[in-house]
C-alpha cells in the first residue's frame, strides 16, 4: 500500500464557493480526494506526487489570498484501505432525477431513467463538483441519436458513459493521466458500456481521429485557451463544442478565442461562479 498526504486548507472566512475552487486547483496537482469540513478542506494525494511549493505558488491559490487567509498543515497517512475510505465519503448524486451518480456499493435509484456507476477514488468528476453537473446537463440536452461524440480530458469518464447512454453511437476519451485511463476503462466495465474507447494523451492525439458531432471538454481555462484549435479542427460543420472548467469572469477570454477559431457562441449555464459554454462551428 502507498502512504499518503493530508493537506488541510483552512479559510477564513470559510465560503464553500471558495472551497470548491481551492479543490479545482489541487486536483490539477493530482490530489485523489476531498473533504469539505466546516471550515476548512481536507485534501489527499500519494507521497511520491506531492509537491506543497505547486500549491503555495498556485496563481488562482494566491488571488484568493488577496480577500481570504489560506494556510495548509501537512501530515502523513500511513497506508490504509482507501477504497473504504472513499466510500465511506462518497454519496450519490441526482441531477434532475435524469441521471443518479452512484458507487457500486449504493443502491440503484429506480426514478432516474439512467444509473451511472462510478468507482469514486476521486471526488472530482462524480458529478458533485458544479462544472461535471453543467456538463451532464448539457450532454442531456445535447447528445443526439447516432452522433459521434469525444470526451476530450475525459477524467473518470462520466460525461462519455452519459453520452453513450443519451444515444451517441461512438464516444473517444482522452486524459492525459494515466489513473484516469485506467479508471475509465473500469467505470466503463462497470456500466457494461462498448462503445467507449479511451486514450492516453494530450490533444496532439487527435490528429489520429475524424471528426465529431460533439466535442466535450471539461478541463480548465489554460488549457482549453492552448486547445481550441485542436477541437476545432476535428469538428464536423455545424457540430457542437461543450467546455466547462473556468469561472464566470474567464468568459470573455474563453469567447474571444472562439471567435477566432470561427466559433459562434450557442448558451451558457452557470452554477456557483462556474461555466460550462457552448459554441457552433459555422457551417
Amino acid at each position: 500500500m502507498i502512504d499518503y498526504i493530508e493537506l488541510n486548507c483552512f479559510i477564513e472566512p470559510y465560503k464553500e464557493e471558495i472551497a470548491e475552487i481551492i479543490v479545482a486547483q489541487l486536483s490539477d496537482y493530482d490530489f485523489e480526494s476531498f473533504d469539505l469540513q466546516s471550515d476548512y478542506v481536507k485534501a489527499y494525494i500519494p507521497m511520491p506526487k506531492f509537491d506543497l511549493s505547486k500549491v503555495e505558488n498556485d496563481e488562482i491559490i494566491n488571488h484568493l489570498k488577496e480577500e481570504y487567509k489560506i494556510s495548509f498543515s501537512v501530515q502523513m497517512i500511513e497506508s490504509k484501505d482507501w477504497n473504504a475510505e472513499w466510500e465511506s465519503n462518497f454519496q450519490p448524486i441526482v441531477l434532475d432525477n435524469l441521471v443518479c451518480i452512484r458507487g457500486s456499493f449504493h443502491q440503484q435509484n429506480d426514478e432516474c431513467k439512467h444509473n451511472i456507476v462510478i468507482n469514486p477514488k476521486m471526488s472530482f468528476g462524480t458529478g458533485h463538483h458544479s462544472t461535471t453537473a453543467l456538463m451532464l446537463k448539457n450532454v442531456h440536452e445535447t447528445v443526439k441519436q447516432g452522433d459521434k461524440v469525444l470526451d476530450m480530458g475525459c477524467g473518470t469518464s462520466i460525461l462519455g458513459i452519459y453520452a453513450s447512454m443519451c444515444g451517441a453511437s461512438e464516444v473517444t476519451g482522452i486524459d492525459i493521466d494515466e489513473w484516469a485511463y485506467n479508471n475509465s476503462i473500469e467505470n466503463l466495465s462497470l456500466n457494461n458500456i462498448s462503445n467507449v474507447h479511451i486514450h492516453l494523451g494530450d490533444a496532439g492525439k487527435l490528429e489520429q481521429f475524424n471528426h465529431f458531432n460533439l466535442i466535450l471538454a471539461n478541463i480548465n481555462r489554460n488549457i482549453l485557451l492552448n486547445d481550441m484549435h485542436y477541437y476545432k479542427e476535428h469538428l464536423e460543420k455545424n457540430g457542437l463544442l461543450i467546455m466547462s472548467g473556468f469561472y464566470s469572469q474567464d468568459v470573455k477570454l474563453i469567447k474571444e478565442e472562439a471567435e477566432r477559431n470561427g466559433l459562434s457562441f450557442v448558451d451558457q449555464k452557470e452554477d456557483n461562479n462556474w461555466v460550462a459554454i457552448k459554441f457552433a462551428l459555422n457551417a
